[in-house]
């Protein structure tokens, strides 16, 4: 696995080694060792999976407070979207700021969502699927959002929304969640 920087410490773009030959390919997603070797010291305790039928299907900007923020592990296993992870941590010299990566069935690749990060998708192809790992389980109460069309954090989707939850429709703004909401995981 190669293990490619983002724009944030602590958040990982995961490329796997894809093996092939003449029956198709092999690669390893997940290796304990490697992960804490980058400073990933995870247990994952829950795997989902998101199934989305329309193109323009957008879900985020969702975390979780702690004592529950949870890291993830999220990977596209059908189609393509478009991953975008925001910085929530208080201290941090990125908070606020927002970055977006491709995420496809055919490139396999993984992206490391910290504590502390907010998260969303849109899909960028009918049917597209989602499987997300988690270190932490669900927990209702400590569930958060921001808009994800909130002009403080400014993310360019690539797409028009086609489809939202009215819970997501809903959602307030981002200073709302960093003033209000804690606690938050902090770099300090």
């Amino acid at each position: 696995m190669q293990f490619l920087h983002t724009r944030f410490a602590d958040a990982w773009l995961i490329e796997p080694e894809l093996r092939e030959d003449h029956r198709g390919g092999f690669a390893r997603t997940y290796c304990e060792r490697v992960f804490a070797d980058h400073g990933c010291n995870l247990r994952f305790v829950q795997s989902s999976i998101s199934y989305n039928h329309r193109c323009g299907t957008l879900r985020g900007m969702h975390f979780q407070i702690a004592p529950y923020a949870e890291s993830k592990l999220v990977r596209c296993t059908r189609g393509e979207i478009f991953d975008v992870i925001v910085d929530l941590r208080p201290g941090s010299a990125t908070q606020g700021e927002w970055q977006g990566f491709s995420l496809t069935a055919e490139n396999h690749r993984s992206l490391l969502i910290p504590k502390g990060f907010a998260h969303g998708f849109q899909t960028l192809a009918d049917g597209s699927e989602v499987l997300y790992q988690m270190d932490q389980y669900f927990h209702p109460q400590a569930a958060r959002g921001f808009h994800h069309a909130d002009p403080a954090v400014g993310i360019i989707w690539p797409l028009e929304v086609a489809v939202l939850s009215e819970a997501d429709a809903h959602l307030g703004s981002f200073v709302d969640v960093v003033d209000r909401e804690s606690p938050l995981p902090s770099l300090l």
